[in-house]
């Protein structure tokens, strides 16, 4: 059962902070005091410890209705719960005849732009209307295409409100090929993004494990290196264009973590603008006048998401050994808000 913590650690939760109840076993009176990671792996065969020390960390392991630690020792009468931020349900993937834009396709894989606001997988109280079923309906005719088999479908994901580039294997070995192109760090990826305030230099490289922020299991936060807390991730940033108050930026990723460009520019000092889960809906550069309020309302209700767009992606055919590249152009809400920052520095340059 533990398992499902796997789809926690994966997804984008965009929900209400509520959990869900998804098993519940009380602790014999003979019971001995043991560390709650290994009594729960003794008790449930089909999970890891390491897993659950996992689950433990996200806040997931409940004793008597409270989150614990997996260094926690159970006592007898002790009634231990897993708690999941989103309710039991189906989990097939059913084809829903929703619009897809391929930018290509062929008998191994196709390159998919997703639209900003689509959730990329079910779960977490998006049950349907993801890409997945999408990409279930438009593959529908294809007898060896199973969307509920793990072993193709997509390579790998971006976050909800994020627009751009995916790929999707469509056999067992396109799969395998491409995920471990992404493992060892040979794809080629780059995003735009248009975050908060100046640089001094023209580009860096950020570093910092990524793990859940404790105190907010919906957002990511940043640990030293040598920590041990998070995943190692590393993002090298560029800047674009210099706006004054905004700057946009071509980030390029040597790992692919949850939400790392998102994290790693608020680490910094620089959220993506209009990004409300790392604070980047505060006015944080910028005049305090009523004009320049009313000018950043604006823009929020232009693009009303973290301006981030996955705009190349390259990777090596897993057929033909050759090269792919490829490039998404910004959507529409995206363009016209770089347009109207553009012209402000026009203006701005003017007076």
């Amino acid at each position: 059962m533990i398992d499902d913590t796997n789809d926690f650690e994966e997804q984008e939760q965009e929900q209400e902070d509520l959990l869900y109840e998804h098993f519940r076993m009380e602790v014999d009176k003979g019971q001995v005091p043991i560390r709650i990671d290994k009594y729960l792996s003794e008790h449930q065969p089909h999970s890891s410890r390491n897993r659950i020390q996992k689950a433990a960390d996200a806040g997931f392991i409940h004793v008597n209705d409270k989150p614990v630690k997996s260094n926690y020792k159970v006592r007898p009468g002790d009634i231990v719960t897993l708690m999941l931020d989103r309710p039991h349900y189906d989990t097939t993937i059913e084809p829903e005849d929703i619009p897809l834009e391929v930018v290509y396709e062929d008998d191994d894989l196709m390159v998919i732009n997703k639209p900003a606001g689509m959730v990329v997988h079910p779960g977490c109280g998006n049950f349907n209307g993801t890409l997945v079923n999408a990409i279930a309906w438009h593959l529908k005719d294809l007898a060896s295409y199973d969307p509920n088999d793990p072993e193709v479908g997509l390579v790998h994901r971006i976050d909800k409100d994020t627009s751009g580039l995916l790929v999707v294997a469509k056999t067992p070995d396109a799969k395998t090929s491409l995920g471990k192109q992404f493992f060892n760090k040979t794809t080629h990826r780059s995003y735009n993004a248009l975050v908060w305030g100046n640089f001094v230099e023209d580009e860096g490289r950020i570093e910092g494990n990524i793990g859940r922020d404790p105190k907010d299991r919906l957002r990511m936060e940043v640990f030293p290196p040598d920590s041990e807390i998070g995943k190692p991730a590393v993002t090298h940033y560029k800047v674009m264009e210099r706006y004054g108050y905004v700057t946009l930026v071509e980030c390029i990723l040597e790992t692919g973590r949850t939400h790392q460009i998102r994290a790693h520019m608020k680490h910094i000092g620089h959220p993506l603008f209009a990004d409300e889960r790392y604070g980047g809906t505060e006015l944080l550069r910028g005049e305090r006048t009523a004009s320049y309020k009313a000018y950043i309302q604006n823009c929020f209700k232009i693009c009303p998401r973290q301006v981030l767009h996955a705009k190349t992606l390259g990777f090596v055919h897993p057929t033909t050994g050759k090269q792919m590249d490829f490039t998404s152009e910004w959507p529409e809400d995206m363009t016209a808000l770089i347009d109207k920052w553009r012209n402000y520095i026009k203006f701005k340059d003017t007076e």
